[in-house]
């Protein structure tokens, strides 16, 4: 009797051992991460992009103990890092942050070696960032009616700069020129860095620009600060909506969010989500990606990749309607 009492103890022992190493096998999640885990970023060093990255990468690191490494994989529009993230191994060892750009991208580019909505899958949206739409000051505009009113005077004749063709800038401008009525003629650049330059050398003289890129030079009043692409006005800097200042339902949004390849396991995209919310939360966090102009965000997996749904079909009903011809590179 006590050998079998004996027994039967030894048995409930191993059981209770061995309860949390099956649950572990059954749960991806549940060790996660063990091992370093690379955060794809598709645009340059440098960029809001890779700042935004960087600092969730960090946090990232911090909560798991483990490096969150971020691989600036750049090109083709962003595509050649996303679609990194989608081929990657899927067992979340690999994620990425994209942009806006990318949904306008998916929108325009049938080429795409990858389905934004069926080969990846949101983890949450990171931030949500304006652009500034601003004037080299010789343009003899000084808020948003006045530059819909001289475009309309003189039609073709005004030029707006991008950081290439069918990215977020591009379809900045083609946007407004189709709400507004407006013919201004683009011109993409390798980039956005090469936007300013090329309007304080005349070439082009309407720019949508991030605020860490533009603040300095419109302090200096090298360039002149018209409105913010932004559906509310933002306390980083003091300028009205284009909505508000003279082209009603007008919008941009260059946001930022976390994606990872639709297979991933569910477990281990709701460990990272719940990680990158927190993360997202931190007052550090906050000050850090405002330097950018960028609003935390910190979305569910669900809302995240409605969004990225919602974003797509934006644009796609831009180029149809507005009839744009478009061009790659």
């Amino acid at each position: 009797m006590i050998r079998h009492k004996i027994e039967l103890l030894a048995a409930c022992c191993a059981a209770a051992i061995a309860a949390p190493a099956f649950a572990a096998q059954n749960d991806p999640a549940a060790n996660y991460p063990t091992k370093p885990v690379r955060f794809i970023c598709p645009f340059a060093p440098g960029a809001g992009t890779d700042l935004t990255a960087r600092t969730i990468a960090q946090k990232l690191g911090e909560k798991f103990g483990q490096q969150f490494v971020v691989d600036n994989r750049t090109g083709a529009g962003g595509a050649i890092g996303v679609d990194t993230v989608a081929k990657a191994i899927p067992d979340g060892y690999t994620i990425g942050l994209i942009s806006a750009s990318n949904s306008v991208n998916a929108a325009t580019n049938p080429g795409l070696p990858y389905d934004m909505q069926k080969d990846l899958q949101g983890i949450s949206q990171a931030s949500s960032l304006f652009y500034v739409m601003y004037t080299h000051p010789s343009v003899p505009v000084k808020n948003t009616k006045e530059l819909i009113a001289y475009a309309k005077a003189n039609p073709g004749k005004m030029n707006f700069g991008s950081s290439g063709n069918n990215t977020l800038q591009h379809f900045s401008g083609e946007l407004f020129n189709h709400m507004a009525g407006v013919k201004m003629v683009h011109v993409p650049y390798k980039g956005t860095a090469a936007v300013i330059p090329a309007m304080l050398a005349g070439e082009v003289q309407l720019g949508f620009g991030s605020l860490i890129g533009t603040r300095a030079q419109m302090q200096a009043g090298k360039l002149r600060g018209l409105a913010i692409t932004a559906g509310k006005r933002s306390p980083s800097v003091d300028l009205p909506t284009i909505a508000e200042a003279g082209l009603p339902g007008y919008e941009v949004d260059q946001w930022y969010g976390v994606i990872a390849s639709s297979k991933v396991p569910q477990p281990i995209v709701r460990k990272l989500n719940g990680a990158i919310v927190e993360a997202l939360r931190q007052q550090d966090v906050v000050q850090r990606l405002a330097t950018d102009g960028s609003t935390p965000v910190g979305s569910s997996p669900e809302q995240f990749n409605a969004h990225i749904r919602a974003e797509i079909a934006k644009w796609k009903k831009l180029v149809k309607e507005a009839n744009l011809a478009l061009q790659n590179g």
